[in-house]
């Protein structure tokens, strides 16, 4: 090697081992959901949400809890784009969604799972059919549905429904149907409204471990509830709000701060097989 070759060399060495040691790191992915004191005001002058900050890493499993009104669906509509904060930013994984072109809404839509309180399932098609509806609109090809969706139906304990309306199919099946047709796609983000809400206490267990199974996959899922009895028992993070404002915001929380049914809730987590 010539003289000033080896100097070169010798130069771009010393020039990394300078670089500042930041510079070396890999840069962290910003979280999945973040609000900066996003604000939502109705016409007429109803304040639904009043300067709401949090953050949501991915991976995480977390519910948003607190009375009726007190801006739940709100946030959850901000989360999708279907409504604006008059003040604030909205970000899905870094991004200020405000600021999106409409012709981009529908990507963001596709990928964010959404399960929705009356399962909004076509009623004149099949069971496999409305999952593979969910993998058509983004353009998937024949074979991809073909693979996907009988994974998804077995995941969620179809399998053996294919064939069946909606309306054959009991208040748990469908909505593990709405299940599968949020997370076909493997979306990043899931958002639940009431998963448990019209269930009976047996079907609602099944339906949250369902959701803690689809959280262990690596999607993040955030579950609107009025369920105390589940949020105690599974003890996941814990978002309250009121009156349009966040309250608490608690690792491993209740449902409320009252911390008396702890110890049945830890029997109950060990007997569905959710780690602690």
């Amino acid at each position: 090697m010539a003289t000033e070759e080896r100097k070169e060399l010798t130069r771009a060495r010393g020039r990394r081992q300078r670089r500042p040691e930041h510079l070396l790191e890999r840069r962290a992915k910003p979280p999945i959901v973040e609000l900066r004191r996003a604000t939502k005001i109705y016409p007429g002058g109803y304040v639904a949400l009043e300067r709401a900050s949090l953050r949501i890493d991915r991976g995480e499993f977390v519910f948003l809890v607190g009375p009726t009104g007190c801006g739940k669906s709100t946030l959850i509509k901000l989360l999708i784009r279907e409504l604006e904060p008059t003040e604030g930013e909205v970000l899905i994984a870094g991004r200020d969604i405000a600021t999106l072109p409409e012709r981009q809404i529908p990507y963001l839509r596709r990928r964010i799972g959404t399960v929705f309180q009356d399962f909004k399932l076509l009623p004149s098609r099949t069971v496999y059919d409305n999952v593979a509806y969910a993998l058509q609109v983004i353009g998937a090809s024949r074979s991809e549905i073909r693979a996907k969706v009988p994974d998804a139906l077995r995941l969620v304990g179809l399998a053996d429904k294919l064939r069946n309306l909606p309306d054959e199919l009991s208040g748990g099946e469908q909505q593990r149907l709405a299940i599968a047709r949020a997370f076909v796609n493997h979306p990043p983000l899931l958002l639940a409204d009431e998963p448990t809400g019209n269930l009976d206490p047996a079907t609602s267990v099944g339906i949250m471990q369902l959701l803690y199974r689809i959280n262990r996959t690596g999607t993040t899922v955030f579950v609107v509830t009025h369920d105390r009895e589940m949020v105690d028992k599974m003890r996941r993070r814990v978002i309250a709000l009121d009156d349009g404002r966040v309250v608490r915001d608690q690792a491993a929380g209740y449902y409320t701060d009252d911390e008396s049914t702890s110890e049945f809730a830890a029997r109950v987590r060990d007997e569905m097989g959710i780690e602690r």
